[in-house]
């Protein structure tokens, strides 16, 4: 039988990259992290770790251990949490990774509401952008992370998506405004254009298509906030990326003017809900992820325009 208290020790050190580190945290001394360690080596017969200048780091056996307690967790976590749930024990705790462009649709009412509905769930909002999201989750930090334009990623399960494509955001008024056709990127090349850093998906994929059209994208402004992006649009200093849900409330006010790309990637963006693979969710964990499946415009359906278009398109060939 594999010691609980051994492989939270190992798993501790993994994490930390050093014995001492680990011990630091965990409030013991090194010693006893160090003998637990041998211990739990001596009785496998196989090393758990690698020591090298820098600290520690696992062998594929450690890793594996590891995984294999992190795992168990999980499913001693979710096993209480029903037996919770069947004592009418409704409580625990959800953690969310979220990009800064689903805050809106997320607060504006889907977050009020499961609060209202399960008072004893705490809920935790991690602001992070995607490659950051994608490893909090792997890393077992969050429960739950809304993705916007993920990579493919085997070790997170998706259990939502929709297409939300990614638009060309321009000011009321903008000359591009009047544009009854897709864009290029060729078209706005000469307008002040902000851009998302890098590890957010809005700005992989501008990277991605501008990479494919051999075009150099020159920006004005780079910023990790899209608060920023907004205002630099609505000040009329420029335009910018971004899915038209996330500036809803912006073009209802008659403020922002959204444009359709006339690139497939772009236009075949998708918005995820995505939990680690491998670790099954809490009672609490799954009434949060049902609640905003249903509650969010983002994961509720396709982007508005796309469903705007195809009603459209169904009415115009019911009169041919």
């Amino acid at each position: 039988m594999l010691n609980p208290r051994a492989l939270a020790y190992l798993s501790e050190v993994i994490r930390r990259g050093s014995l001492r580190g680990a011990a630091t945290h965990l409030h013991v001394d090194v010693s006893a992290v160090s003998r637990r360690i041998k211990l739990l080596e001596e009785t496998l017969d196989v090393s758990l770790l690698e020591r090298h200048a820098g600290g520690v780091k696992p062998t594929e056996a450690g890793r594996l251990l590891v995984d294999h307690h992190h795992t168990q967790r999980s499913a001693e976590d979710a096993v209480i949490s029903r037996l919770r749930a069947l004592q009418q024990l409704v409580s625990g705790q959800v953690r969310i990774a979220v990009g800064e462009g689903f805050i809106a649709d997320l607060i504006d009412a889907p977050l009020q509401t499961f609060m209202t509905a399960y008072p004893g769930i705490d809920i935790t909002v991690e602001m992070a952008g995607v490659n950051e999201a994608m490893a909090l989750v792997k890393a077992r930090e969050v429960d739950l992370a809304l993705l916007y334009a993920p990579p493919i990623d085997p070790l997170l399960l998706c259990h939502v998506e929709t297409r939300q494509p990614l638009d060309l955001i321009v000011p009321a008024g903008h000359p591009l405004a009047d544009r009854t056709s897709p864009v290029s990127l060729h078209d706005f090349a000469d307008w002040p254009l902000a851009l998302m850093d890098n590890p957010f998906g809005m700005r992989q994929m501008v990277n991605a298509v501008a990479h494919q059209e051999r075009l150099h994208l020159h920006a004005r402004l780079h910023t990790n906030s899209v608060a920023v992006l907004k205002n630099f649009v609505r000040s009329g200093i420029g335009v910018t990326f971004m899915p038209e849900l996330t500036v809803a409330e912006e073009i209802r006010q008659g403020e922002i003017a959204v444009l359709p790309l006339a690139h497939r990637v772009l236009n075949g963006a998708r918005a995820q809900i995505v939990s680690h693979a491998d670790r099954e969710l809490t009672v609490a964990g799954r009434a949060c992820l049902d609640h905003l499946r249903r509650g969010m415009r983002f994961f509720r359906d396709d982007s508005p325009r796309l469903l705007h278009m195809r009603c459209r398109n169904d009415n115009t060939r019911g009169f041919e």
